[in-house]
């Protein structure tokens, strides 16, 4: 008994903090030492650091992902110490959100914060990005790179070419939990396990519903339920358009923190805000920020002082004491990275387009995008209607795409020209009757698709691509696109939302009826989100015309001009502008914008977006100069100085294409061509 009392415990005599955990035992069996030095080691704390602290002391940036490669340093952005350390354990806040402008350092700040949870509170995790692909190229281009050159997670996550190492593409497997990556489009990967941290990455970018299961925020964020108070979900993004835009509508749920940072002059604290950013007229690299409290100029080399100096203050009160938001701009950027000069020459490279104002907004000052749905008077559009000199495609239609709206009684197609620039034409308006049960009334829609048009040089076109919709009688439409092949026909389905980086997805295979048998797979179905090609259709209608003075000038009509024939009547006018872009309240109660009807009738409105589909899909927004310089040769339109003579002579020879359909001529190096194009 005296014996087994003087024996020292291993509980009493705890161990320091140094690695020397040597200590004479003798439990009776190998292996005995190592398991109570694996004991001593997973009692001690660990340290305290936050994730800006981790981030110093443990993370190296690799050359493959970062253009500053080396050791990690959070005084290069200082700005982003208080949004990582918010997403430490012991910070109070549940949810952070980030609205910020592009190349702000806000990816890498959600990089540091997995590396601190594998190295120091691990738990089960999920990354989410906008798809599978996304989340694929992330994995291999910067969290392998951040594993790989930072010890401190070389020794937790093993090599992904071990046997069973736990370590694949979409999976990292560490002692006391895994990082999962997902995209926002596949719901099974957003509910595929229970997580304690949640990185949602570019949430603007997701798609309004994850494969029809719902918002894929919603259903990520309910993998945290049984986390309670210990749960993170941290929110990034670049904004899009108002009332749509996911970050900018928890942002303002937020407390919303903004930057302040001192003037160098007077001391005065503010958050940097593009107005007060000025330079002399057509003179960007003049650009000065002028400080709100002297209105002295203050020139971009006191940025850096600024920024050490900063501190995030709330400007509002958040619904949720558990959420907090940051709002950041291009204007932050610190020196070398994007400067005022630069920004004051996007800004001005902008002016004229509104799709390019829409992009620096959203990416220079981390701000939405207000979209103009007001459409146009009818009676206005009547005034405009054209003469189009007795031929049924004007100078400057180079293709033709139609677009098929199908009714119970009738069949409704209008027939548009297009050029460059998007520039249109309405060619045409045919009405079958009879509707889907009439095999007729298919039969003279066969009958169009090889019908031609006449150009103003004597040439003819055929449409190029059909687009037609399969809201009403989807076997129909199904059995009838297979029959005529789908080179020229495109089954097409509306969806709700905009989608401005893609508003056409597709084909997906569906299932199709052929004779009253049922064909797995035996259709093409194109997805459109039609309210994006609403809003792009009254912009191009609200553009202003040049003056007589100005087209004798030589003033042309501005890219995405719509022009309308004198023959089209005031019913297919009214059809045009028959909706409106209004903001609705969702069950939520978040307002967000929705087309509506303001009329019962809008087949034309329809029939155009689906046309403007078809030259979606015929690849029209993606030829480069050389195609549309083909498609103008063929059609007789001159945009460029005549060929050298002995090029002109050899072409006599060659006989000329049908326009619209432009054959590749002879390269050295092989140019992109659409399949329409192509003999």
């Amino acid at each position: 008994m005296s014996d087994s009392t003087s024996t020292t415990s291993p509980i009493s005599e705890f161990p320091s903090d140094s690695d020397d955990l040597t200590v004479d035992l003798d439990l009776g069996f190998d292996g005995a030492e190592d398991i109570l030095r694996s004991w001593r080691k997973g009692m001690r704390p660990d340290p305290d650091l936050t994730v800006s602290e981790w981030a110093d002391e443990h993370r190296w940036l690799s050359s493959r992902g970062a253009a500053e490669p080396g050791r990690y340093r959070t005084a290069r952005a200082p700005y982003l110490r208080e949004i990582m350390d918010a997403l430490s354990p012991r910070h109070p806040a549940q949810r952070v959100t980030f609205m910020k402008a592009a190349q702000v350092g806000a990816t890498e700040a959600g990089n540091n914060w997995i590396g601190f949870v594998i190295h120091h509170a691990p738990g089960p995790m999920l990354a989410v990005l906008p798809s599978l692909e996304l989340a694929k190229r992330t994995s291999r281009g910067r969290l392998d790179p951040l594993i790989a050159d930072s010890a401190a997670l070389r020794e937790r996550v093993n090599p992904a070419r071990s046997r069973d190492a736990g370590n694949s593409m979409l999976s990292k497997e560490f002692p006391g939990g895994i990082l999962v990556l997902t995209g926002a489009n596949s719901a099974a990967g957003l509910r595929s396990m229970p997580a304690r941290y949640i990185f949602l990455d570019e949430v603007d970018a997701y798609p309004a519903s994850a494969d029809e299961e719902g918002d894929p925020v919603t259903l990520a964020e309910a993998r945290t339920t049984t986390f309670s108070h210990r749960r993170k979900v941290f929110m990034v993004s670049t904004p899009t358009i108002r009332g749509l835009s996911r970050i900018e509508r928890e942002f303002e749920a937020s407390d919303q923190r903004r930057y302040f940072v001192p003037c160098p002059h007077c001391g005065a604290m503010q958050w940097l805000q593009f107005e007060r950013l000025r330079w002399d007229k057509g003179r960007p690299e003049t650009a000065a920020y002028h400080c709100e409290g002297c209105e002295k100029p203050i020139a971009e080399h006191h940025k850096t002082k600024m920024l050490e100096n900063g501190e995030w203050r709330a400007t509002a009160v958040s619904a949720d004491p558990h959420s907090i938001g940051f709002h950041l701009s291009a204007l932050y950027s610190p020196l070398g990275w994007k400067s005022w000069q630069q920004i004051a020459r996007e800004w001005l490279a902008a002016q004229g387009s509104e799709e390019m104002l829409r992009v620096a907004r959203n990416t220079l000052l981390g701000e939405t995008w207000v979209e103009s749905g007001d459409a146009p008077e009818w009676q206005r559009l009547a005034e405009r209607r054209e003469a189009y000199g007795g031929v049924h495609i004007p100078v400057g239609g180079l293709f033709l795409t139609a677009g098929v709206d199908v009714q119970k009684d009738r069949i409704e197609v209008d027939v548009w020209a297009w050029g460059r620039g998007l520039e249109s034409w309405l060619v045409d308006h045919i009405v079958i009757a009879g509707g889907p049960d009439d095999p007729a009334c298919w039969d003279k829609l066969t009958a169009l698709l090889g019908r031609t048009w006449a150009c103003a040089n004597g040439a003819v076109m055929v449409i190029g691509k059909m687009a037609i919709d399969t809201g009403y009688e989807a076997p129909a439409v199904y059995a009838w696109a297979r029959k005529q092949g789908f080179d020229q026909v495109a089954p097409i389905k509306g969806l709700e939302g905009f989608n401005r980086a893609t508003p056409v997805s597709g084909p997906t295979f569906v299932d199709a009826t052929i004779g009253g048998k049922r064909l797995r797979r035996g259709a093409r179905l194109w997805s459109v989100a039609t309210a994006t090609f609403k809003t792009e259709t009254y912009r191009f209608l609200r553009l202003e015309r040049p003056s007589d003075e100005d087209r004798a000038l030589g003033v042309l009509d501005a890219p995405g001009t719509v022009h309308l024939p004198d023959w089209i009547d005031t019913e297919w006018l009214k059809q045009l502008v028959a909706e409106q872009l209004v903001t609705v309240l969702n069950k939520r109660g978040y307002a967000h914008p929705e087309w509506q009807k303001m009329r019962e009738r809008n087949e034309a409105l329809d029939t155009r977006v689906y046309a403007r589909a078809a030259a979606w899909i015929m690849g029209a927004d993606r030829w480069d100069d050389a195609t549309w310089r083909r498609l103008e040769a063929q059609a007789g339109v001159e945009t460029r100085p005549p060929m050298p003579v002995q090029i002109a002579e050899a072409a006599k020879d060659t006989a000329p294409p049908k326009a619209g359909t432009p054959t590749t001529p002879r390269r050295k190096r092989r140019a992109y061509t659409p399949n329409f194009m192509r003999d």
